[in-house]
Parts: C-alpha cells; sequence; structure tokens
C-alpha cells in the first residue's frame, strides 16, 4: 500500500490527509457564497467559463447558513461522526473588501466538528491586505486556499484567457506559504494545443514551487461558452478517455509524493456538456486510473524531475 494512503490508492489522498490530521472522517461542504470574478467583470472571463453554472451547487440559492446545514443534515445520516471543512468554491472568493470576507469566512468557526475553511480564488486577488488577514485566519484554524493555474505555459493562458501569468500565481503562492497556509493548485488537461509535454510541464513547476495540494481536471466543453464556438470552428484535439488517463499517470509518477491529490477528474453538468461524455463517468476513470497503476505497478513520485 502506498504510504500515503489508506484507500488501496497509488497516490496521496486527501482522505489520507485529513485522517491523519484529525483523526476522523472529513467533508468539504461546498458553499456558493456569489462571489464574482474580475475576470469575467474586465476580461469576459476565462474561454471555457460558463456563466449559466457556478461548480454544481444544488442548493445555491439558499443563503450559505442555510446551504451548509442542509449539506450537513444529508451528509450526518450516513456518516454521523464526521467534520466539517466549509469549502467557498463558486466564483472568486477573496474578490471583496475585507469587511465582506471577514465575516463570511469566520462564519462557521464556531459550528460543532468545523476543523477548518476552504476557499477557491484566483492569484490576481491576493492582495497584501489579504494574505495578512489569511495569514491570522490561518492561526484559528485549518485553512486551505485554492488557487487556479490550469497551465504552466503562459501562451496556453493568454489563449484561454486566463488574465494572469504563470508569475503571478507563483508570486501567489510564495506568499501563502510564507504565511503557512496550506495551498492547492487546479490544472487542466487537454486545454487547446497543449502538448503532453506542456501538461508534465505544468507538474514540474509545482513540485518546484512546493505546491501543497494539486486539483487535475480534464478539459470539457459547455454550451453558451467562448470555447465551444472555438471549437466549432477549429475542432482542436480532444483527450480520448484513454489518452487523459495515461497522462494523469504520467503526472503522478512526477509529482513529489508529499502533494496531495484533491481532485483527479472533472464533474460536467450533463445538460450542458458538449464533449467529451466519457467525462460523465467519473467513477469509471478513477477505478481505470487506479487499475492501470496497479498494471504498470507505479505510484506517485516514482520518477524524480
Amino acid at each position: 500500500m502506498f504510504k500515503y494512503s489508506m484507500d488501496n490508492k497509488r497516490y496521496h489522498t486527501l482522505n489520507y490527509l485529513y485522517r491523519q490530521k484529525f483523526g476522523q472522517k472529513v467533508f468539504k461542504v461546498p458553499i456558493d457564497a456569489h462571489m464574482s470574478c474580475p475576470n469575467k467583470i474586465n476580461g469576459n472571463g476565462c474561454i471555457f467559463c460558463s456563466n449559466s453554472s457556478k461548480a454544481n451547487i444544488i442548493n445555491s440559492n439558499d443563503t450559505i447558513e442555510e446551504q451548509f446545514k442542509n449539506n450537513i443534515n444529508i451528509l450526518e445520516k450516513k456518516w454521523p461522526n464526521s467534520y466539517y471543512i466549509p469549502y467557498f468554491q463558486s466564483g472568486t472568493n477573496t474578490y471583496a473588501p475585507l469587511s465582506t470576507l471577514k465575516p463570511l469566512f469566520e462564519k462557521f468557526l464556531s459550528y460543532p466538528k468545523v476543523v477548518g475553511v476552504s476557499i477557491a480564488t484566483r492569484p490576481d486577488t491576493l492582495t497584501d491586505d489579504v494574505i495578512n488577514y489569511l495569514g491570522e485566519l490561518n492561526k484559528k484554524t485549518f485553512l486551505t486556499i485554492e488557487l487556479g493555474l490550469q497551465s504552466s505555459n503562459d501562451k496556453t493562458l493568454e489563449f484561454i484567457n486566463r488574465g494572469h501569468n504563470v508569475q503571478c500565481f507563483t508570486d501567489a503562492v510564495k506568499k501563502l506559504k510564507d504565511k503557512n497556509i496550506f495551498a492547492v493548485a487546479h490544472i487542466i488537461n487537454g486545454l487547446p494545443y497543449e502538448t503532453e509535454e506542456d501538461m508534465l510541464n505544468t507538474i514540474k513547476l509545482l513540485n518546484d514551487i512546493k505546491i501543497d495540494g494539486i486539483k487535475i481536471h480534464m478539459l470539457y466543453i459547455s454550451k453558451d461558452t467562448e470555447i465551444a464556438k472555438i471549437y466549432a470552428k477549429e475542432k482542436f484535439h480532444i483527450l480520448s478517455k484513454e489518452e487523459y488517463i495515461d497522462i494523469v499517470i504520467k503526472q503522478l509518477e512526477l509529482l513529489d509524493e508529499k502533494i496531495v491529490i484533491e481532485r483527479i477528474t472533472g464533474d460536467p453538468i450533463k445538460e450542458e456538456l458538449i464533449t467529451p461524455e466519457w467525462l460523465l463517468k467519473k467513477f469509471c476513470v478513477l477505478n481505470v486510473i487506479d487499475k492501470e497503476m496497479v498494471k504498470r505497478d507505479t505510484y506517485q513520485g516514482i520518477k524524480k524531475c
């Protein structure tokens, strides 16, 4: 068994991290705080982003307290002894004044069995004031900051209209790590015209900056997005399931074994998805990755770079 897993996985699982840290099952509870995005306001947003959907949170129109409590009530029925981390998932959750952010993030700290806070945001919204506040928040609870990188290739970031470059991302991670904040990177495999080498280089960058965790996504094309218009014209290559699995395994082999794998595939909304349809079978993809790693007798971090 891989030393950073309790689930017969061959990579460093989030469940392992939580079990080691808290001694109990921990769930991240997704919350939509109705935050905006500076890239949408100032630059039309990333080309793959849909304005019609927000992270697939079912009860997103409820207040954040109602969202949290409703999700907890469901989880408690099956895992009554679990701990929870409110996860501010939708939008750019540091794109607001500190007077707004402080009560938002600290609202759940006094809740029973809440052991942390997880915040998804963009690196270009982490001002010094925000970083300093997050450093103080990190002293009160286990704080995780998730940042979208998507690719370590600046040309790709420009093509997808990301609105920041790689240096902006690495600078933000350094500031977070200087405050001992757990930093997680989001990356996307299969971005238009990227090669396998590009995708592996993204992993090498994350190793170099000593990221704490990673979420690996597969590019998918949703309706009513700019990338859907581009795909209709250019028909750039979309990774097959076999190609994606092969690349993910090669990425895991390169990735430092101490880096936590928080996600290894995506969750498209069926009604909005154009392609690839194989991504809808999430657990099938996960199972094939596990089986293929056993077949190859390989593990996370087995190859040093």
